[in-house]
Formats: C-alpha cells, structure tokens, sequence
C-alpha cells in the first residue's frame, strides 16, 4: 500500500518551547524522527509544521516539509491540513508523533499493517502493561480492547478495576495494555474526524481519540513489543543518554 507518513511539529510547545529544533547528539529531534520514519516502508513522509525555522531546517537537511496554520489544536487536525496540500493521493495517512526520535519503522510498518483489513477505519498500537507503577500512571493512557483488537476506551485510569485484589498486582490478575501514541487513518476517516466537535468524554479524560469513538468511529490496535520515548519537557532529555552510551 502507499502510504504517507506525516510528522506533525510545531514550535510553540508550552513545556518545551522550540522542541523540534532540540540537538540530541548532533541532530535535531524532529530530524531524527524524519529519518526513523524514512527506514519504514513508507512512500513519503513529510513535516507539517507552523515554523519558518523548522520549516527550512527539515529542507535544509534534505527533508519535505509543509507550512500549516498556528491555531490547529491537534497533530490530527495538522495533518489533515498537510494532506490537502499534498498533490499526490493516498488513500492511509499516519500520524508519527515529532517528540519520539528513537520510533522504530517496525511501529510505523505496524500500523500500516492494520489497514490491509478493508473495514479499518482508524489505527494505534497497544503495548502490554508489566508493572504497576506504570499501570496506575496517569500520564500513561491505557486501551481496552475487544476481542477483535478495536479499542473499547481509553482511560488515564486502569480499566477494569480488579475488585478485591490489591492494585499492585492487578497487572498479574488482567491483561492490560498501554496506549502507543501513533495514528493511522484512512483518508476519508480522517477528514470527517477533523469535523467533530469536542466530546464529553475526551473532555473529561483528555484524550483526543475519545472524541473518535464516542462518535461511532472504530480504531483497530495492533501490539508492539517496543517501548516508545516520548521527550515532553528539557528534563526528558536525560532519557536518551542511554542510547548514546
């Protein structure tokens, strides 16, 4: 399938301003994400930002880049204002987040993967849940999946709660899964979300992908066994320091 892979990236990050344009031994992270996703079976992979200074930097180092406008409230709603740009068509569009420079094309090829079902609409990935710290971490949203592998919810908190058992052995007494925050949509799907107002329930949890399902949509999930490294403030940094040792 042709696929395009959209890296959503824009400069004014509350927590980390400028985030994009982070040297990380030598390359910046959003060029780091670029050549990550250049290794998987993508056909094209693009920037869509809302920054002159990343805009040139990702064509200055050889990368396709497009200006999008500074108001959008999603890197969903980014993208598909990146995809209307675009000239060629394509029917799957995948949304890799800019802050996760060590993603591996593994993940990417994953999600794509899902959409060789026909009735996939939506795409994410899943990783199990081993410990409780991780578990009960409510900056780590987690999925409950059906048998079929759709998503059923997403929810800060753990779902379903394990009556009668001590919270730090729920995740031996139920499988529970993390959500892998990468996207895929179909082009038609895509559009219509862009379309939605608000829900409730993402409200409530604040969590984009709620507002999806809480209007009819499906999201198919696929499991990976890496774990992804989110970089959300400078302190974050010292996280990757691993990879370089």
């Amino acid at each position: 399938m042709d696929v395009l892979g959209i890296i959503p990236a824009r400069y004014a990050s509350t927590r980390f301003p400028g985030k994009p344009l982070t040297e990380i031994q030598g390359k910046t992270m959003i060029q780091r994400v670029y050549e990550q996703a250049q290794k998987s079976g993508l056909a094209e992979v693009l920037v869509a930002t809302d920054d002159q200074r990343i805009l040139d930097h990702v064509r200055g180092f050889g990368g396709k880049a497009v200006m999008t406008a500074a108001h959008h409230q999603s890197g969903t709603d980014r993208c598909f204002e990146a995809y209307q740009q675009h000239d060629a068509p394509y029917e799957y569009i995948i949304n890799i987040q800019g802050d996760e420079p060590f993603i591996k094309p593994e993940q990417i090829d994953l999600v794509a993967s899902c959409f060789q079902k026909p009735q996939t609409q939506l795409a994410t990935l899943v990783k199990k849940i081993d410990s409780p710290e991780e578990l009960h971490n409510v900056n780590a949203p987690k999925v409950v999946i059906n048998q079929a592998k759709d998503a059923l919810y997403f929810s800060r908190q753990p779902i379903p709660y394990c009556r009668n058992v001590p919270h730090d052995i729920w995740h031996q007494q139920h499988t529970y899964y993390k959500h892998i925050g990468i996207y895929g949509y179909r082009a038609d799907i895509l559009e219509q979300i862009t379309q939605l107002p608000p829900s409730a329930l993402e409200l409530a949890e604040s969590l984009e992908q709620l507002r999806w399902l809480e209007h009819g949509f499906r999201i198919t999930t696929a499991l990976t066994e890496f774990e992804t490294i989110g970089i959300d403030t400078p302190e974050d940094l010292l996280k990757v320091e691993k990879h370089f040792q």
